[in-house]
């Protein structure tokens, strides 16, 4: 069971960028930020769906794009860190954490 917490990020920033964690419901019949969740070991995780298949790679893929395409930032420079065939992955975004880190607020904000 997951629970929705205001005050955990699922982000943090690190040399060069970003690393962000997210959930990913694949053929979730749209590609969309569902908010972020506590996962039952206290794990904070941007929820996504994407109507991309799980195979592939094609979820990666679009899990990218939707990213890249809401923080208005180039896929070439989001890259799967962790979990490529796992539900909970990580993703690197490279550039100024303090910019990414404040689109990200803003980003979940509108998203709740």
């Amino acid at each position: 069971m997951t629970a929705r917490s205001s005050a955990a990020r699922p982000w943090r920033a690190v040399a060069g960028g970003v690393l962000i964690d997210i959930r990913v419901t694949p053929k979730g019949g749209r590609d969309a930020i569902d908010g972020v969740e506590l996962l039952s070991n206290g794990q904070a995780v941007l929820k996504l769906r994407v109507r991309a298949l799980p195979t592939d790679g094609e979820a990666n893929a679009a899990v990218i794009a939707l990213i890249a395409k809401l923080l208005k930032f180039p896929k070439s420079s989001i890259a799967l860190e962790r979990g490529g065939t796992s539900r909970v992955k990580t993703l690197r975004l490279a550039g100024d954490a303090a910019a990414i880190t404040s689109a990200l607020e803003t980003m979940t904000k509108a998203e709740t």
